[in-house]
């Protein structure tokens, strides 16, 4: 029985504080990690005190901005010590960049800086600490050239290109006026994401500092000049940061517990390598990745927890008036853990810096060339360790296998409910099996431990691979085209809009349908294809023929560009849905729980709130824009405007209220009228999570 190492080993190299030195030993810790959780946990509180002290509606946004900035350098001069200079040297030389290159070439100076930069200290730590899984600044950087070179490539597409000619993630992202100082220092190392991420984009950051992300926007496909916006009403996110900090306690229970009995070092061993059958060596491989899985589990839940205790995050309500905190969430744990396929296992796991390949490589580059040089991008960022070129490159293939076999099989299976289901469980335990075979060089780091344990596989799964794109091909017929077309636009009705070409898509109710995020690569350049041969043929056509067949084609075109079906609604994924549900189920009796305890807090004030509600209509207010100087941008400074006053006064009403349809409230006699309004904003926000439909609210230019 192969004996396990010691978990714990603190590292000579490790230059951060040696203050809670005591701590580490009395836990069993060690000083690198306990410093990271005194870090994150005071971050946690102090995003309380951040989000309910400095609001937008209380403070400046350079109070905001200051604030974010220093207790992102503290914590990381804590954690890093004399290496924090790197977290100031990188963004510093990047900044002088941006500000003198031109547009038209910054977004490559930067990144060439940028990777340059961290490459170097990624080398570096090779050098001194090879091996090594102690904390060091190279985590840090890799969020900071995330952040730095998606704020270049968003000023190239602000100023420099056509917004006909950029995707609709660029459209919103686009950045039109240069960052000043403060803002850009308090983009790069505001304390919320500097430990661990997630990814934050610059516009999103700026917005929910400045309190514009308390304006309603309409969809991402729709157009934001709309001529309305309203304000929202900002919900606690206190049940969701509950629910995200046990998930992170539970998934550090889980990798403490059993990292102890499947170490990935053992997998470098001579009794491992040759003295174990190649079923458990799967087997080992599979549970030892998913072990160190849940370290990253743990960081990043308790990450996205303190950036939605800030306020960060809020991306307004859904249809049954629940508020959702996904805009920057790193990870979708039951959705990796269950997928069925690895295209949706890699949506899944780290997802801003999915975004942020997507959005600098993947929609950049030719399609042919995508998928490659975003592995290869990956992998270059990740550092120099052989074992991340061996996972990258092993995965390329499994991706590209898996969508050939998709292909080929996945319809064959779709006849009845039994073989669904069967299909969808085969799927998801081949997932499972393939991820612990390509992603087990990614934590063994060496170059010929992982070669001789691939060649104890015998290099099977890459065989296999192999044989799936390049033979089977030849003798099995995929999904006809035809099939493939009219199962996607089974319970879908897409309507083209005459003057401007939107597209209105019908689902049924059984089928709803969400924006696309991600595409088959092969679909895509099968229907490019297809397009093409269809361009030729029309060029032989009569004009008039041509028109109507034009106008079908670009429908068909926009509305893939637009919608897709979500996999749990089209009859795959099953098993993976079902689980998920199971498991949500379980969640829900956390959240009634934590609602009852809520409830039981402010239950002094709920008779309260009930006879208010009987007495007070709560209008929903509406800014039109037809109200402000003109068009968009106006509205957002004159509701921002409002965001920012400070005081409610009880006896004087602003009179500019009245001209951009603000509604007003009727006060109790003058002497009681400002105890009775704080009391009433009190009640509202006490109550918030209680009520079925959460109307916007404006008092007074105050939004809470």
């Amino acid at each position: 029985m192969l004996e396990s190492p010691t978990f714990i080993e603190n590292s000579d190299c490790y230059d951060g504080s040696r203050i809670f030195t005591w701590l580490a030993d009395m836990v069993g810790l060690s000083v690198d990690l306990v410093n990271f959780l005194i870090c994150q946990v005071s971050a946690l509180f102090l995003a309380s005190l951040f989000r309910s002290f400095l609001h937008p509606s209380k403070v400046s946004c350079e109070v905001r901005h200051a604030f974010g900035l220093s207790l992102g350098l503290t914590f990381g001069y804590f954690c890093f010590g004399q290496q924090a200079i790197h977290i100031a040297g990188l963004p510093l030389i990047c900044y002088i960049v941006i500000r003198t290159q031109d547009p038209r070439i910054v977004q490559r100076s930067v990144m060439l800086v940028a990777m340059g930069y961290l490459l170097c200290v990624h080398l570096m730590r090779q050098f001194y600490d090879y091996g090594s899984y102690a904390l060091d600044i190279t985590g840090p950087l890799m969020i900071i050239t995330q952040k730095v070179t998606s704020l270049a490539f968003s000023i190239h597409d602000g100023f420099v290109r056509q917004d006909e000619d950029l995707t609709k993630a660029q459209q919103y992202h686009a950045i039109r006026k240069m960052p000043s100082a403060l803002e850009y220092f308090s983009y790069v190392w505001h304390f919320q994401s500097i430990m661990a991420g997630p990814l934050v984009f610059y516009k999103d950051y700026i917005e929910f500092v400045e309190g514009y992300n308390l304006l309603k926007r309409p969809a991402s496909n729709a157009n934001l000049d709309n001529g309305k916006s309203e304000l929202v009403l900002e919900p606690s996110p206190t049940k969701t940061v509950i629910r995200k900090v046990l998930g992170s306690m539970v998934c550090a229970f889980i990798f403490m517990k059993f990292v102890k009995i499947y170490p990935v070092k053992n997998m470098k061993d001579d009794d491992f390598i040759n003295g174990t059958s190649i079923p458990y060596k799967f087997w080992y491989a599979m549970m030892a990745t998913t072990c160190i899985r849940f370290k990253y589990y743990h960081a990043w839940l308790l990450a996205d927890a303190i950036c939605n205790n800030s306020g960060l995050g809020f991306t307004g309500y859904d249809k049954d008036g629940n508020a959702k905190w996904d805009l920057i969430s790193n990870i979708n744990v039951l959705s990796f853990e269950f997928a069925s396929n690895m295209r949706d296992a890699i949506n899944n796991w780290n997802c801003g810096t999915n975004r942020w390949l997507r959005t600098l490589v993947y929609e950049r580059v030719p399609k042919k060339y995508g998928t490659l040089l975003t592995f290869a991008l990956s992998a270059v960022w990740h550092g120099f360790y052989p074992g991340y070129y061996l996972t990258f490159a092993t995965g390329a293939v499994m991706v590209t296998a898996a969508r050939f076999a998709r292909r080929m099989f996945r319809h064959r299976f779709q006849s009845t409910q039994v073989t669904r289901m069967f299909y969808d469980i085969l799927t998801c335990i081949t997932t499972r099996i393939v991820m612990g075979y390509a992603t087990f060089p990614f934590v063994l780091l060496e170059f010929m431990g992982s070669i001789k344990l691939y060649l104890r596989f015998y290099l099977c799964l890459h065989l296999i691979s192999l044989v799936t794109i390049f033979i089977l091909p030849k003798f099995i017929r995929g999904e006809p085209r035809s099939q493939r077309s009219s199962r996607n636009s089974a319970g879908t009705d897409v309507k083209a809009n005459n003057c401007d070409g939107k597209i209105t898509a019908n689902a049924n109710a059984d089928q709803p349908l969400a924006l696309a995020n991600t595409n088959d690569l092969n679909a895509e350049e099968e229907e490019e294809g297809e397009d093409s041969k269809l361009a030729k043929r029309n060029d032989t056509m009569p004009q008039q023929q041509q028109q109507p067949q034009q106008q079908q084609q670009a429908i068909i075109t926009c509305a893939r560009d637009a919608i897709t079906v979500p996999h749990d609604q089209c009859e795959m994924d099953q098993l993976s849905s079902k689980l998920k549900e199971k498991i949500e189920a379980e969640t829900k009796n956390i959240e009634e729980f934590i609602d009852k305890t809520v409830t039981e807090t402010v239950s002094g004030i709920v008779e309260f709130k009930n006879d208010l509600m009987r007495d007070i209509e709560f209008p929903k207010l509406k800014l039109a824009a037809g109200t402000v100087s003109s068009g968009a941008a106006n509205l957002v400074d004159a509701a921002a405007a409002g965001l920012r006053k400070r005081n409610i006064s009880s006896t004087v009403h602003d009179s500019n209220s009245n001209n951009t349809g603000t509604a007003t409230t009727d006060h109790a006699p003058e002497e009681n009228s400002g105890a009775f309004l704080k009391k009433e904003i009190d009640v509202i926000n006490a109550v918030v999570q209680q009520a079925n439909v959460l109307p916007a609210v404006l008092s007074n230019g105050h939004a809470k």
